[in-house]
């Protein structure tokens, strides 16, 4: 590791900065990214921010990419994210939600091209809130096993948080407004201010994919998840289950009754 990136997308992460300047050995960025989204003004700060950490990357050694350069691995990430979509069908969920957690870390995971469906069943349960860590995707086992099946992945770094694919033409264009656009002005979240556009998502997506219940997974420590508890229930027309998750991943027998008795009232 060479150097720590972090985004501004919440108070503890600009914390967390502060300490890490404090105490760490590799140089920190912190990017910050505007809450607002509907005006230029801030779209031109995104994208200011964004050649902010290519000069950051370069002085640690990288190098510019020319705009062909950008743009062709822009659609190479497109081409691997149309590929992962179009395997939700294919794969169990757990898996479809991993292959999306290593896109979003830089990796290129393996995608079955082909293939039946797998074995469906189950009641229509969708994930929201924050982000999954390697051993949290056991929740997917809970669900399962008290007869759910995750049909919706809307926590961070789920499907939910996918960008809008690219236009080939426009990105060979313009590359950078292009991903700029499409990052900043796409992805539904409930740090945006406004952040009606999460809930329009959530109620095609509930709907489309007919979502049965929420398991709403929140950390005690993540203030902007926590405040959306209360409109989640108030906007929603189907039970929503507050799931609060420690740090260190020894809850899940007490995460395991509560989903136990979501699924026991649903069914």
């Amino acid at each position: 590791m060479d150097a720590i990136v972090l985004t501004t997308v919440c108070d503890q992460m600009r914390r967390s900065r502060d300490r890490l300047v404090l105490n760490a050995t590799k140089p920190v960025f912190l990017m910050n990214v505007p809450s607002t989204w509907r005006t230029p003004e801030a779209e031109h700060l995104y994208v200011s921010e964004l050649r902010r950490l290519g000069r950051f990357l370069e002085g640690l050694g990288g190098r510019a990419p020319s705009e062909a350069e950008l743009a062709d691995v822009m659609l190479k990430y497109d081409d691997l994210r149309s590929r992962v979509r179009s395997a939700r069908e294919r794969v169990p969920p757990k898996r479809y939600s991993q292959m999306l957690l290593a896109i979003a870390s830089g990796e290129s995971p393996p995608i079955d091209e082909g293939g039946a469906a797998p074995a469906g069943g189950g009641i229509p349960i969708a994930l929201v809130g924050g982000h999954l860590r390697e051993h949290d995707f056991e929740v997917f086992d809970l669900i399962e096993a008290a007869g759910g099946r995750v049909v919706l992945d809307a926590t961070d770094g789920g499907e939910r948080t996918l960008p809008a694919p690219f236009d080939a033409g426009r990105t060979a264009a313009n590359p950078l407004a292009t991903l700029a656009d499409a990052y900043f002005r796409t992805i539904p979240h409930a740090f945006r201010r406004p952040n009606d556009l999460l809930y329009e998502y959530l109620q095609k997506e509930l709907t489309g994919r007919g979502v049965r219940a929420v398991v709403f997974r929140r950390y005690p420590w993540c203030d902007i998840w926590n405040a959306e508890l209360q409109r989640l229930r108030d906007s929603l027309s189907i039970p929503v289950l507050d799931l609060d998750v420690g740090d260190d991943g020894d809850d899940l027998a007490r995460q395991e009754g509560r989903i136990d008795a979501l699924l026991e009232m649903l069914s």
